[in-house]
């Protein structure tokens, strides 16, 4: 498994076919999906199936995994490390899922269908499946995996609105009086000045959540994966973007009390700075016509403003 995940593909067979790509990799997975259920109904029930008929049976399954795997192998590197990684990680299921379906058979006991095996050979139907949802080219690939990281953001910026609207004390719904007894500790709460700096912390958060949706916008407007300078800069994108969720859940985590001010604002600076990067790289690619650098240049003003105003907030901890 761990040949064809950290693998290269083979470069320099050009030019590359990708409808012709898709429909075998399509191809291989629905014969994986057969086999498993040829697998599967041979050890459903007794008799035994006869030694030359598991050899068989092993043959084939053996022979379906490495079809999937060796057609992953043509999708080389230039048709975007993004949509690579996306049909590496689907490729990984199938091969995952039936390694779990074969191991389900040898451990149980031949008497009839186990839910362990039912489960077992739904799970490789389902990671089979998954090719006909996978992007079909790297714009696609780029604008899902925006789509995805807008997600989370949008659930922390939730979650952080939904504590500060509780009031004074954002672990009130996991904290009762009567059974813990220090719901008077100071720990526990946001001080006036927290208050303060947690507004400009949120205008971050919230600049996130715009930068995240113009960009998957203009990526579905603009993008294009037509030549490599234009696959390489979705995938410069889709990089750095992917940088934004992680970084908002640290700042967000580093808000609560008891605050630490310095924290949060380190951790509001490797935001901001991760930011401004996703903005430049946003205007200097092909999916920034001028008729979109209004807003860059808003977002990049409400990035700076709200990181000038936490900078100000805590320059007594520096």
């Amino acid at each position: 498994l761990s040949a064809f995940t950290e693998g290269e593909p083979g470069e320099g067979r050009e030019p590359f076919d990708l409808p012709r790509f898709w429909d075998a990799l399509g191809q291989t997975f629905k014969v994986t999906s057969q086999e498993a259920t040829k697998l599967s109904l041979a050890f459903s029930r007794p008799p035994l199936t006869s030694a030359e008929d598991c050899l068989k049976l092993s043959e084939d399954v053996q022979n379906a995994i490495l079809a999937v795997a060796t057609v992953y192998y043509w999708l080389p590197k230039g048709q975007g490390t993004t949509l690579r990684k996306m049909v590496r990680d689907a490729t990984t299921e199938v091969v995952e899922g039936m390694i779990q379906l074969t191991e389900t058979i040898l451990s149980a006991p031949l008497e009839s269908l186990s839910q362990e095996q039912l489960i077992s050979t739904g799970g490789v139907w389902e990671a089979c499946e998954q090719v006909s949802n996978l992007p079909r080219d790297n714009q696609t690939a780029v604008a899902s995996a925006l789509a995805a990281c807008l997600g989370v953001v949008k659930d922390a910026l939730e979650e952080m609105e939904h504590a500060l609207v509780e009031g004074q004390d954002p672990y009130s719904d996991i904290m009762e009086d009567e059974e813990l007894g220090f719901r008077g500790n100071r720990d526990t709460y946001w001080s006036e000045a927290d208050r303060k700096l947690l507004s400009s912390c949120m205008g971050l958060m919230k600049a996130s959540k715009a930068c995240l949706k113009k960009v998957l916008g203009v990526v579905k407007a603009y993008g294009k994966a037509d030549s490599p300078e234009q696959i390489a800069q979705l995938d410069d994108l889709a990089d750095i973007a992917n940088e934004i969720s992680p970084s908002v859940d640290e700042l967000a985590l580093s808000m609560y009390p008891p605050m630490n001010q310095l924290a949060v604002r380190l951790n509001a600076a490797k935001l901001a700075s991760v930011l401004k990067k996703v903005l430049e790289i946003t205007k200097t690619s092909h999916v920034c016509p001028p008729s979109e650098e209004g807003w860059v240049q808003f977002l990049s003003g409400a990035v700076d403003h709200n990181m000038n105003k936490i900078k100000n907030f805590t320059q007594g901890q520096l």
